[in-house]
């Protein structure tokens, strides 16, 4: 099972059993390189931990415990976690500040307590295996080695995927396999399995009141603390730079702080309507970093099949690509790196927010209005037709047509691809995923439209998507990510600025960029929205068309009986004569297929 993850852990190995108990992790130096291995115990040895992340408060931790008698035999953050978890039991994890998904077993009480950081930064999987042997690792296939589990899929689980291009956190494509959710810990005692949610996003208190300009100062203040709690290391640093506005906030501050240029990192491509990296060599010349570079070609596709093992489960977000290629380029020169992942579900950066708001202006005409005139209407326009998902997105209500502006595939899509064997096993699983984010927006106390798509997007698409990406590329590369706009401190402090200081009219982070406008250049703060995209629509028109059409209408796909080749035989032909841009839809499909060539099938 360590072996499965050596490139999570390339420098050390630890490993402890008894007879009914076995721990094992493998470790990236970056603090304490000489005595923080793991396990690391408890002053009298009763308790031991393995852990994965970083602590940036552990000295502070670790004065407040020595007061109160606890003795040290390392200078690691993991230790500090050990002797929290003495003083203060579960609570422990409300001490912490920073990354972190780690199990400690406790030997007298023969009870393992596991938890995951607030955010998601770090994965954590677990099942109970048919005999009852609760079995725990940083990835699936931790789970997969260890033997005791079966590979069938879960359909609700398969369905959210094709919806969001991502497998949301309260589900598995594997049945039976968990994923310990952001803010959540869990323990497990005499068979007995109970977990709880310790911390969540909270837009529920009062706003903060004061003046713009107040409140960006203090933002300002609080960045830079966030970035400099996360320059703790005893191994090389640098920061990706994408030349947006959130990495180049971070570089910005690194830059203030550090008495060494920071050593940046940047991917581009040959495409120009994708490349960034004007922008990236601008905010490097402004900082005056260490400034290195990779360009993206669509030869380096062929590295997907990589990226399904890292992954574990379907992944369709196709800028995991130029992720796992940056990760690689810094890795030769740093073994720690900053990123800005993060700005956009805060400071309510994508303009999907933009234009949800332009269309709630729609629920002045009654729901049921919408739905009795808009929907048939809708479904009764050709397939491809101008007009069609606009229709039936602007009949919904307003979660409804937030969750159909995101999805890959919505409801009409999904029921026009499956095939007619699918739909009777999936026996009422449709729309699962769907049916959780509807219910994650309808959690949140507060009548503020913005409010309630920051905290869907920070609940769904940040932990699924954005993070699960960093964190797999990263790792795959044996990086460490660090993410300073996701310090939960400074979350707690930005879920209490009024969204209409966030998005001020169409002006996307407004009060971010006022808080960084003073040494950011304004070509970087006044430029669109770029996502960090990849030009799969060209490489699929291109070097990809051959193998993508093979892969997704060859035999070995069609004897899964998934989907209506009819369908999927018009998605390729619409893309391929120009008609409709099906590239994420097709990618969506062909990821899928690659990962149930590599753990289903078994082949590679």
């Amino acid at each position: 099972m360590c072996d499965t993850i050596g490139h999570r852990g390339p420098d050390s190995e630890g490993i402890w059993t008894d007879d009914t108990v076995a721990l094992g992790m493998r470790r990236l130096s970056i603090i304490d390189l000489k005595t923080g291995q793991q396990p690391i115990y408890n002053e009298d040895r009763t308790k031991l931990i393995v852990f994965n992340g970083e602590i940036y408060n552990y000295l502070e931790i670790k004065k407040e415990l020595e007061a109160r008698g606890h003795q040290f035999r390392t200078n690691s953050d993991t230790e500090t976690i050990i002797h929290a978890y003495d003083e203060y039991g579960a609570d422990c994890v409300s001490h912490l500040r920073g990354m972190f998904a780690f199990a400690i077993w406790d030997t007298v009480e023969q009870s393992l307590f596991l938890a995951r950081d607030r955010v998601g930064k770090k994965p954590l999987f677990y099942t109970v295996t048919s005999d009852g042997t609760f079995v725990f690792g940083s990835e699936i296939k931790v789970l997969l080695a260890h033997g005791g589990i079966g590979r069938e899929i879960d359909h609700a689980a398969l369905d959210a995927y094709l919806t969001f291009g991502y497998v949301p956190e309260e589900l598995c494509i594997f049945k039976g396999v968990h994923k310990l959710e952001p803010g959540h810990f869990l323990t497990f005692r005499n068979g007995q399995l109970r977990t709880k949610r310790y911390w969540d996003f909270d837009y529920s208190r009062a706003a903060l009141s004061g003046s713009e300009d107040e409140i960006a100062e203090e933002l300002h203040g609080r960045l830079r603390d966030a970035v400099n709690v996360r320059l703790m290391s005893e191994v090389p640093l640098g920061a990706f730079l994408s030349g947006g506005v959130d990495s180049s906030a971070v570089v910005g501050l690194m830059s203030q702080i550090m008495n060494t240029p920071v050593k940046t990192f940047s991917i581009g491509f040959n495409e120009d309507s994708f490349d960034e990296l004007k922008y990236a060599r601008l905010a490097a010349k402004h900082f005056n970093t260490d400034h290195h570079e990779f360009i993206l070609t669509p030869d380096f596709v062929n590295m997907v099949d990589d990226l399904v093992w890292h992954f574990d489960e379907p992944f369709a977000d196709s800028s995991a690509l130029p992720t796992y290629m940056v990760s690689k380029l810094a890795r030769d020169y740093v073994t720690v790196i900053l990123s800005g992942d993060g700005g956009d579900e805060l400071f309510a950066g994508y303009t999907r927010y933009v234009t949800d708001r332009g269309r709630s202006g729609l629920e002045r005409l009654p729901l049921a209005v919408r739905q009795r005139l808009l929907r048939p209407l809708s479904e009764a326009l050709p397939h491809g037709m101008r007009g069609k998902n606009y229709l039936f997105n602007i009949s919904l209500d307003a979660a409804g047509r937030y969750i159909d502006s995101i999805s890959h595939f919505n409801g009409p899509r999904k029921r026009r691809l499956y095939s007619s064997e699918i739909k009777t096993k999936m026996n009422g699983s449709f729309e699962r995923g769907e049916n959780l984010y509807r219910q994650i927006a309808n959690n949140l106390e507060t009548d503020d439209a913005v409010d309630k798509l920051l905290y869907l997007d920070s609940k769904t698409y940040l932990p699924a998507d954005i993070l699960t990406k960093v964190d797999r590329m990263s790792m795959a590369a044996s990086l460490e990510a660090r993410s300073p706009l996701l310090d939960h401190e400074l979350i707690e402090f930005v879920s209490r600025i009024p969204s209409a200081m966030k998005m001020k009219g169409t002006v996307t982070k407004y009060i971010l960029k006022k808080a960084i406008g003073s040494f950011v250049p304004p070509e970087i703060l006044n430029r669109g929205k770029q996502g960090f995209g990849v030009p799969i629509n060209e490489w699929i028109n291109a070097q990809l068309k051959d193998r993508i059409r093979n892969d997704l209408t060859d035999q070995q796909t069609r004897d899964r009986g998934l989907f209506d080749t009819a369908y999927i035989q018009i998605l390729l032909d619409e893309h391929t004569r120009g008609r409709r841009d099906h590239s994420h839809a097709l990618w969506t499909l062909w990821m899928l297929e690659l990962w149930h060539r590599r753990y289903i099938d078994g082949q590679g």
